[in-house]
């Protein structure tokens, strides 16, 4: 049997473990912090999903929104595999023990931006949350996995250095407890590191998220794709100096509605429903539940054009105790500011939050090179690949979906293509290092990149603004990578050096594009 070593804890990486576990293999899960501190876990809306597998109709519907909030780029071949696999999944997911939201006998199903149809199982407003906690459980008590915490993967081990082509054996980590260099060898690597919010000022994203498999991958020699598509979730809350909070789409598929100052203050006013003086009418005729690429745009154009730093999503006319019984996450954070769901205008602002594009994969998940061969021994699954299933824009609740098909899958391929073992791997060379004493200049580079995203490479784009990034990108990429050979790794100087490999390549891929489609909006091209 082989050994896998599975870089990130999240729902794609735990699950893969556990199927490959259950095949015999060893495997090796390496973290960066705790198990529970991953994107899933910071998950409220749910898994959209068809359970009966011969309800055609339900899947077709499903096929058709993935398609069409895809914007044209989605793969049709991987978003009908994603969607008929659902089923089966979801249902791995009830046997380990997720225990999903219920009325009677049937499952309670939601229904977010550009679903056409209640589709998604949830949790409450904490659906990451249980799926994390199950899947936790499932491999404390495994026999043949073993996690490692507050490690972090530095860069990927070749079989043969300069040979892309030849495969991966295994990956250096450092240990953050005792600052230690380890090698790892395995048979395969699967990353599942989640994504890299942590490039702008506001993100709904967890600390951790700062492209680490993405961007040892590519210094590895594999290829990315689409990495101009990052999602920004058009309702992060807005009260507080902490790290923006989510307000779950299922909010307004349940009725909230989004209002600028002008229309907040008509529909006080007149005492009529809140629709009629959505703002985002004017961007599209689903008003609130458009997809995010649009209520995004809106709700940062409404903003910049008025100079508030914030919209209000009302609920005030909807059943405050079932809102209360369905959101109790977001009941209670609202609480903590003195607000309650239900009764207060909510203030709301785009944050942040999925990278759409991501390395690029086949359909069993295996990362590809720029010549559209597969890395021998090297998985990407989850949010850190590019499937084609999201293709210009993410729907709603689809990337747990995904994640799932495509951990089953990656471990499917590994475990039906015996390895060929090589555990020899060359120990980590520090030669003439020293330590980093001195982190304020770390600091004030990392403010400077997310400035630079922010300012540039955001929501609304022009050529200038990217060509300005590019250049702002170069500099820091030159003054890390002198840091980086002399210094003796340290946390914040590995996220640093990823963070701006991964920011390269978003503004690269968006220099390059010629029309505005899905989530890349250059005002240029208008």
């Amino acid at each position: 049997m082989g050994k896998v070593i599975v870089v990130g804890s999240g729902i794609a990486g735990l699950f893969a473990a556990l199927k490959l576990e259950a095949a015999g293999h060893e495997v090796v899960v390496i973290t960066k912090q705790r198990p529970e501190d991953s994107s899933t876990n910071w998950a409220q809306g749910g898994i959209a999903g068809i359970l009966d597998k011969t309800d055609g109709e339900a899947m077709q519907s499903h096929i058709d929104d993935t398609l069409k909030c895809g914007d044209g780029l989605c793969d049709p071949d991987i978003v009908r595999c994603v969607v008929e696999e659902a089923g089966d999944r979801i249902r791995d997911l009830l046997s380990i023990g997720v225990d999903f939201e219920k009325e009677g006998d049937d499952f309670h199903l939601v229904k977010e931006g550009g679903h056409s149809a209640r589709r998604i199982l949830h949790a409450k407003d904490a659906t990451g949350a249980e799926i994390e906690r199950a899947l936790n459980e499932a491999v404390s008590t495994s026999e043949n996995i073993s996690m490692k915490s507050h490690t972090l993967g530095v860069d990927l081990i070749q079989k043969e250095h300069g040979s892309p082509e030849k495969g991966i054996k295994g990956i250096w980590c450092l240990c953050l407890d005792s600052g230690d260099m380890i090698a790892l060898p395995a048979d395969g690597v699967l990353i599942a590191t989640g994504g890299c919010g942590q490039l702008w000022e506001r993100t709904t994203n967890p600390p951790v998220s700062t492209g680490d498999g993405l961007a040892m991958a590519i210094r590895a020699g594999a290829s990315s794709k689409n990495m101009a598509f990052f999602q920004f979730h058009p309702t992060a809350l807005m009260a507080g100096n902490t790290t923006p909070f989510l307000i779950t789409e299922a909010l307004r598929g349940e009725g909230g509605v989004l209002l600028d100052d002008e229309g907040l203050f008509y529909y006080r006013t007149n005492n009529k429903k809140p629709d009629k003086y959505s703002f985002t009418l004017e961007f599209s005729e689903m008003g609130s539940l458009a997809t995010r690429d649009i209520v995004a745009r809106a709700c940062d154009q409404k903003m910049k054009i008025s100079g508030a730093d914030n919209v209000w999503l009302v609920t005030d006319h909807l059943d405050r105790e079932k809102l209360q019984d369905h959101f109790p996450t977001i009941e209670s954070r609202l609480n903590e500011y003195n607000l309650t769901l239900g009764q207060d205008p909510i203030p709301v602002a785009p944050a942040a939050h999925y990278m759409v594009g991501g390395l690029f994969v086949d359909i069993d998940g295996r990362v590809l090179l720029e010549n559209g061969n597969p890395m021998p021994g090297l998985y990407g699954i989850g949010e850190v690949a590019c499937t084609g299933m999201h293709g210009a824009n993410r729907l709603a609740s689809n990337s747990l979906l995904e994640a799932i098909v495509f951990a089953d899958r990656a471990s499917k391929h590994f475990i039906s293509n015996p390895p060929d073992s090589d555990y020899h791997v060359p120990k980590w060379r520090a030669d003439g290092t020293e330590p980093l004493n001195e982190h304020a200049p770390l600091v004030r580079d990392i403010e400077t990149l997310r400035k630079t995203m922010t300012d540039d490479v955001g929501i609304v784009r022009t050529f200038e603004r990217l060509d300005r990034a590019k250049r702002m990108l170069e500099l820091l990429e030159t003054e890390v990578e002198l840091i980086w050979r002399r210094s003796i790794p340290t946390r914040e100087l590995i996220e640093l050096r990823n963070l701006v490999e991964v920011a390269k390549q978003i503004t690269i891929d968006a220099m390059s594009r010629n029309e505005n489609r899905g989530l890349h909006y250059n005002k240029d091209l208008i």
